[in-house]
């Protein structure tokens, strides 16, 4: 949508509030409404300032005495600013929107409303810990607030996006303390957790996301137990993909694939037998990270297909030195050969 038509847009939804008829608060919500309909699938980020200009518009609209609405107002524009692309300013922006309704929310809103904006907050506080901007650990806790409204009985979506949610602000946090274990105990526990309250039929996109996520907790959880730990992380790349196609979901398809590829990498042919080697499963996993590329590069994601390319060229090296090895003959020992391969 070009930024010519969204300002077009802006000035006739301004129109339309400015009838006579209604009430200083009636405006703002609509207002309000029109904002959130800029918000809803938008096609370029022009769109989403047109929202927050609205929402500012109806704020300066709406009485002081109306509390709740303005705090409602308030928090639907930390939304719009939280879509904002890249830029983490806006984060910070929809934070401070977020804390300014929270109070009036938690005393006159609903109780879905304040743990929709704590949910927001452990978002915006999760990737702004990312950038050295804000402490993983108030994220977590923000999280934890939101679960007490959003149960796995009453909000299923809900739960399972905290879950996850949860589960990778766990695994965020630098692996330098004894706790560090438990930590990832708790992040798969908590994908687990998600995905006993959705179902491929009727949760599909969050059933993926957090078959995705537990395979890669799975996949690099520190234990003993590496062999099972990524047979069970195979099987979850699978239940995702059952999901994420490559015609329907490209990008998902092949972060996905890359995923299962890093995986079969690290899996010995025989779990039973480590020491016979994984070149079967080396060459699955070339292949897979083939697929991934070929999407990768279709669809701009250069760094993606660069890494995954580096990565399928080691693999040929350790076929190739796979194959070298079992020329030379018994001299070779097997065991630091599955060191190399693993490698």
């Amino acid at each position: 949508m070009s930024g010519d038509r969204v300002e077009d847009e802006v000035r006739a939804a301004l129109a339309a509030a400015d009838s006579e008829d209604a009430t200083a608060s009636e405006r703002a919500e609509m207002l309000m409404e029109i904002a959130m309909g800029f918000q809803q699938r938008p096609k370029s980020p022009d769109q989403l300032h047109a929202a927050v200009a609205l929402y500012d518009k109806a704020l300066s609209i709406c009485p002081a005495d109306d509390g709740l609405l303005r705090a409602r107002i308030t928090a639907r524009k930390g939304t719009a600013l939280q879509a904002i692309p890249q830029d983490l300013s806006f984060l910070e922006l929809a934070l401070v929107a977020y804390e300014e309704a929270k109070p009036v929310l938690a005393g006159a809103g609903l109780p879905a409303e304040i743990a929709e904006v704590e949910m927001n907050i452990g978002v915006i506080l999760h990737n702004l810990a990312g950038a050295g901007r804000a402490r993983i650990t108030d994220a977590i806790s923000a999280y934890q607030r939101a679960l007490r409204t959003f149960d796995s009985a009453h909000y299923p979506q809900e739960y399972a996006i905290l879950q996850s949610n949860l589960a990778t602000a766990f695994l965020s946090i630098p692996f330098t303390d004894e706790r560090a274990k438990m930590r990832e105990a708790l992040a798969v526990q908590a994908f687990e957790e998600g995905l006993k309250v959705v179902s491929l039929i009727d949760h599909p996109a969050e059933y993926a996301m957090l078959q995705n996520n537990l395979g890669n907790a799975l996949q690099y959880a520190s234990s003993s137990h590496v062999v099972e730990n990524n047979l069970r992380a195979l099987v979850a790349y699978d239940e995702a993909l059952k999901v994420r196609r490559c015609e329907t979901a490209p990008l998902e398809f092949a972060n996905t694939m890359a995923n299962k590829a890093n995986c079969l990498r690290n899996l010995p042919d025989e779990p039973e037998h480590p020491d016979r080697g994984n070149r079967t499963n080396l060459a699955q996993a070339r292949a897979c990270y083939a697929e991934a590329r070929a999407i990768f590069m279709a669809h701009g994601e250069a760094d993606k297909a660069r890494i995954v390319a580096e990565a399928a060229d080691d693999i040929e090296r350790e076929i190739l030195a796979a194959a070298e090895a079992e020329q030379r003959g018994p001299a070779v020992d097997g065991h630091s050969k599955r060191e190399n391969i693993r490698d």
